[in-house]
């Protein structure tokens, strides 16, 4: 989508519909993604909405989940 891009204000895509999964919790400590343009994904803290957000394409976010599911990230301490 043209004008959409890593690091502008979350809160200027356009027509960006942020979307938040049910298991966030009271304080609004999630990420939320919203479609922009035919093969891409922008995602935005929902602590600030007014933050950057980062875009992302289908297939790195396909990549991503797919690690997600494998467990490749089960090293990491949180």
């Amino acid at each position: 989508m043209m004008g959409v891009h890593n690091g502008m204000a979350a809160g200027s895509v356009p027509d960006a519909q942020w979307v938040k999964a049910s298991a966030c919790d009271a304080i609004n400590s999630c990420v939320e993604v919203a479609r922009v343009g035919e093969n891409e994904i922008a995602m935005q803290n929902s602590r600030f909405p007014d933050g950057p957000a980062l875009v992302f394409t289908r297939d790195e976010i396909v990549a991503f989940f797919g690690g997600v599911v494998q467990g490749d990230f089960h090293s990491m301490t949180v």
